[in-house]
């Protein structure tokens, strides 16, 4: 009798968990979730996001299928990133994107356990992210933006076009990683190049129209902007600027050239968001950040916007717009 009562026991047991094991591997797999933050407003962006979003879809991922995207934007506002980026730790994430610096010092502080990828990060051996760049070492990988190196470049553009160039003011936020380094190698090519530099500092939206002004009562002859939140959450506000006071303007980034701006020689961020891509594929199928070698950019634009040109009167050189990658008529 008890030898009957535990084979029954038994078979009952066995039928359960039979019955378990059915209905979970009938059950879908988990969406896997990634945590992306920007510091500037989803309009400032929009490229950027769509980049990040064709490259997943290169690689079979679609939004909201199998994959969940948990979008978080700083507005330009440097103080709400320490709090949004407490909420996406949160909430465990497989995933976080970082789409600056100043987010990825904010991530590292935050955790060591959850993979970050760096869409575009001016020096991660410099700041502090990674131990090196074939190595990264620990929970952060993804790509370098190799920005400050090129800000020298960009005046060396500028004066091209303008050749009797000797003022230029610089615009960007000294609170922005790369900002420093990016005004030393504007110094070294001034000074090569017999040019006065006016650095003028953007920490603010009224910050904006306080330094054109302060542009045009230091005779500058052309503005170069550098990488800032700010600065690109307002782009449009700045184009006008320009183009108000008739100043030859190269910026940091393609936006500002679609939106109206004169030119700008700068890496493909956008091409660096698409990229970013593989990097979370690799890790949503197993790969450690710690090895996965760190990219620098491949490609670079140099975009010329002809109607600008038109609108302050100014002729680009043939052998300028010659080596331009597009232009904009």
């Amino acid at each position: 009798m008890i030898k009957n009562v535990f084979v029954f026991i038994c078979s009952l047991l066995t039928v359960f968990l039979l019955t378990v094991s059915l209905a979970q591997a009938q059950q879908p797999g988990r969406i896997p979730r990634i945590g992306l933050l920007f510091a500037a407003p989803p309009s400032a962006n929009s490229a950027r996001i769509e980049a990040l979003r064709q490259g997943l879809r290169e690689l079979g991922y679609v939004e909201g299928k199998n994959i969940v995207i948990e979008w978080r934007y700083a507005e330009g506002k440097p103080e709400r990133l320490p709090p949004l980026v407490a909420e996406l730790v949160r909430l465990k994430v497989d995933v976080i994107v970082s789409a600056s610096s100043v987010g990825t010092r904010s991530f590292k502080e935050a955790t060591n356990t959850i993979p970050i990828v760096m869409t575009s990060d001016t020096d991660p051996v410099g700041n502090g992210f990674v131990a090196s760049l074939a190595r990264p070492g620990g929970n952060i990988t993804g790509l370098s933006t190799l920005g400050p190196e090129i800000s020298g470049k960009q005046l060396e553009l500028l004066k091209e076009i303008v050749p009797k160039l000797s003022r230029v003011t610089v615009l960007g936020s000294s609170t922005w990683p790369g900002t420093a380094q990016a005004l030393r190698e504007i110094e070294l090519a001034a000074g090569a190049l017999g040019v006065h530099s006016q650095y003028l500092d953007v920490l603010d939206p009224k910050d904006i129209e306080t330094s054109f002004r302060a542009a045009g009562k230091g005779r500058a002859d052309a503005v170069l902007t550098l990488p800032s939140p700010v600065l690109i959450s307002h782009r449009i506000q700045v184009v006008d600027l320009a183009v108000k006071r008739r100043l030859v303007a190269t910026y940091s980034s393609a936006e500002f050239v679609e939106d109206g701006g004169l030119m700008t020689y700068s890496v493909s961020i956008t091409d660096l968001f698409r990229r970013a891509a593989t990097y979370v594929d690799k890790i949503l199928k197993g790969a450690k950040p710690a090895d996965l070698p760190i990219e620098q950019p491949t490609k670079f634009e140099f975009i010329i916007n002809l109607k600008a040109a038109k609108q302050i009167g100014l002729t680009i050189p043939p052998n300028v717009l010659a080596r331009a990658d597009k232009v904009i008529k």
